[in-house]
């Protein structure tokens, strides 16, 4: 099921450029808000909502963090509510702040997705997507957008679908 918190009331839709995905998933899964209808995007809700992700996850993975970057926020709430830190380590001088919290031993470096996916749980390596399925048939973009509209915005947003001469494949 897809999940999304929002940063604004949920009768606002934000951004406007992810309105189709965020319609599809308040149809097909689950949109939180903490914040009244009517409230607009405003700087300081980000920080507010980006708490309640840290809270309802099992850890936080940081793959770029500046030390004086909004995911700083993100990662003093999961110290706080002890939740384990994963960052993507980088080279020197760049992502400070994964590399800061490398060198303090305050998150573990992630070199290897699966091991790092069976952390979490069991690992279904059999597609079971529809859509992902079609996609393997190199449809027209009009025919897929006919069957699939939703999942072709979503998925190409998302960059699991290309479109090359016309055609969608997988990404």
């Amino acid at each position: 099921m897809d999940m999304t918190v929002a940063g604004t009331g949920l009768d606002i839709r934000y951004p406007a450029l992810h309105v189709k995905l965020i319609e599809g998933i308040e149809k097909e899964g689950l949109v939180l808000s903490q914040f009244e209808a009517g409230q607009p995007s405003l700087k300081w809700n980000f920080p507010l909502r980006n708490e309640l992700v840290v809270a309802l996850g099992d850890a936080l993975v940081v793959t770029q963090a500046d030390l004086k970057s909004g995911t700083m926020h993100s990662i003093e709430f999961a110290l706080k509510m002890q939740k384990p830190i994963y960052v993507l380590p980088h080279r020197l001088g760049e992502s400070e702040g994964t590399n800061w919290l490398l060198s303090k031993g305050l998150a573990k470096p992630l070199y290897d997705i699966d091991a790092f996916v069976a952390l979490f749980g069991k690992v279904e390596l059999t597609c079971k997507d529809d859509f992902l399925i079609y996609c393997d048939t190199h449809p027209l973009y009009h025919d897929a957008v006919e069957k699939f509209a939703q999942k072709v915005f979503e998925y190409e947003c998302l960059g699991k679908i290309k479109v090359e001469n016309g055609r969608i494949k997988r990404a």
